[in-house]
């Protein structure tokens, strides 16, 4: 499955697009993770958002985008998300590949730093990604910070 990609800051989001990166950010990080916790944070306004969509015109796979010093010192990617029901096409990976592409279209090369779930940690690596100090709770989930150079 091939997705579509977008990517806009903020303020070009049309309220559908809103309302389908809010309902795909909670259907993941609230109800599959049994998660109570402040999804909207204050940062999505700072952030480009990167959506990619199905064949269909369905959200697949979604991430937040931010420049450096924003989240972290280095450009960071966050919330990076893929729609429970299509997660058995790869689309993990086409998101992340597609992300550090933006992430550099956008910001120029850099190293970008990321606060991983734990269980994620060999996913990532496999995309240059290194640990970072030591895990930490979030939310009551082991993270870890990641740098991919």
């Amino acid at each position: 499955m091939t997705l579509s990609w977008t990517t806009k800051p903020f303020a070009d989001l049309t309220l559908a697009e809103l309302y389908a990166l809010l309902q795909l950010r909670s259907a993941v990080f609230v109800v599959e993770q049994t998660c109570a916790f402040q999804d909207i944070d204050g940062q999505d306004q700072a952030a480009y958002h990167l959506l990619g969509y199905t064949e269909s015109g369905a959200l697949a796979a979604y991430a937040r985008l931010f420049a450096a010093g924003i989240s972290y010192p280095e450009a960071s990617i966050g919330r990076v998300a893929v729609s429970p029901q299509l997660r058995r096409y790869g689309l993990g990976r086409q998101l992340l590949a597609q992300a550090l592409t933006t992430v550099e279209t956008l910001f120029g090369a850099q190293p970008i730093q990321i606060g991983a779930q734990l269980y994620l940690q060999k996913f990532y690596e496999g995309f240059g990604f290194r640990q970072q100090g030591a895990g930490y709770l979030e939310d009551d989930i082991p993270h870890i910070h990641m740098l991919r150079s």
